[in-house]
């Protein structure tokens, strides 16, 4: 029996290997195609050959798109496919609230000055560096340079890769070593997980040894995510968001970017600081944006300009809400005000088919993509006003049910 066993197995094997040759050939001849637009950032022919010599593809990624293979979709991250009560734990603000002020002793100075030349708090890129890589000591697991060369030839972005690809080059070209380029499966690398690309549109040498080094410069890393947010359009001076309380006649489905109005008007409308400070007469004229994270339920948030700009450094709401919450506790806030509610989360695959019907109604006009963000929660909200549904933005099975129907 162990024998046919291994006479099958062997066989299987045989039949794969043209497969896998076939794929490996093409996989080095799509590198090799890259060689002129690499030399056009400055890569010369012994970097490259050296960077791709005896690669292979990975093709264990996420976010792939093989021939004659079904999709691999992204691996579930947690900012979006966890309730908020389960992605905002007290247990983990209360450690890394901790480790963060002790550093903002360690590094009085640099966040100082970041300050000054970025107007990024110093509170705000030691949150991020926390979301990140937990300061540092999340251990990166994959080879940057493989990750991404597999990505750019069979991805989902395949264009967008190849160009993060190149740069990746570019880095080895320019010095960096290979073994520092570890990377998350989608190519970040460094203490605040910058693309390559990022890395020369927003890379500081804060340290001043004359290389940019976001993987062991902590100077460095910090400057170079504050000048990111600040060439992002940060506003200095400003907080990322106001927890408030919503009245019960707040309309949830208005809780999109495009509506604004200064924060001043808001409170007229009835919604109130949770922490009850007054505002100062230019804080009243800050514009802001209405968002309700789990729809009526949990918390509500007035969000200015600055709030987008971290989403534009990771686009999830809850990871945004992370960081900025995250900051206020380093700095000696406390919690949120409002508890998050033990709301369900419904599944992917549901979220998509709501998305759906939302489209063809005409309510919904952004990628269908199993997620339930704010413009999904603000085309559900209109649909709730349409049929005379309760009106809370929060997408349920009873409401999927109801579209079914």
């Amino acid at each position: 029996m162990l024998m046919s066993i291994a006479r099958v197995l062997l066989a299987a094997a045989l039949l794969m290997a043209p497969t896998v040759a076939r794929a490996d050939a093409a996989f080095g001849a799509f590198l090799q195609s890259l060689y002129p637009e690499a030399k056009a950032l400055g890569v010369s022919r012994a970097t490259f050959d050296n960077a791709i010599r005896g690669l292979t593809p990975d093709y264990s990624l996420p976010d792939l798109a093989i021939p004659g293979q079904p999709d691999k979709a992204p691996p579930g991250q947690p900012e979006f496919v966890q309730t908020p009560a389960q992605y905002l734990r007290e247990s983990s603000f209360t450690r890394l609230a901790a480790r963060g002020r002790k550093l903002a002793a360690q590094q009085r100075d640099t966040l100082a000055r970041i300050e000054r030349e970025y107007g990024v708090p110093g509170n705000v890129i030691l949150a991020i560096w926390a979301r990140e890589t937990d300061f540092g000591g999340v251990k990166l697991p994959h080879d940057a340079i493989r990750v991404l060369a597999t990505q750019a030839f069979v991805g989902k972005r395949k264009d967008m890769f190849r160009d993060e690809f190149l740069h990746a080059l570019k880095l080895l070209q320019d010095g960096t070593p290979r073994a520092d380029l570890r990377s998350s499966w989608g190519g970040a690398v460094g203490l605040t997980q910058f693309l390559p690309s990022e890395i020369y549109r927003h890379g500081v040498d804060f340290d001043g040894d004359g290389r940019v080094d976001l993987v062991a410069s902590v100077p460095d890393a910090l400057a170079s995510a504050a000048k990111q947010l600040a060439n992002k359009g940060w506003q200095r001076g400003q907080r990322w968001a106001y927890e408030v309380k919503a009245p019960p006649t707040a309309d949830c489905s208005i809780g999109v970017p495009d509506v604004t109005m200064p924060l001043g008007q808001w409170l007229t409308r009835g919604f109130a600081l949770a922490d009850r400070r007054p505002l100062s007469a230019a804080e009243q004229a800050i514009p802001a944006s209405l968002l309700q994270p789990e729809g009526s339920y949990g918390p509500a948030f007035l969000t200015p300009k600055n709030y987008y700009v971290i989403k534009d450094y990771n686009f999830s709401d809850l990871y945004v809400l992370f960081v900025g919450h995250l900051a206020d506790r380093i700095a000696g806030g406390g919690g949120f005000v409002t508890p998050w509610s033990k709301s369900a989360q419904l599944k992917t695959t549901e979220v998509e088919a709501m998305q759906g019907k939302l489209t063809a109604l005409g309510l919904y006009r952004d990628k269908i993509d199993g997620k339930a963000g704010m413009l999904t929660r603000a085309a559900l909200g209109a649909y709730q006003k349409a049929n005379g549904l309760k009106l809370d933005c929060w997408p349920t099975a009873a409401v999927l049910d109801h579209m079914r129907r």
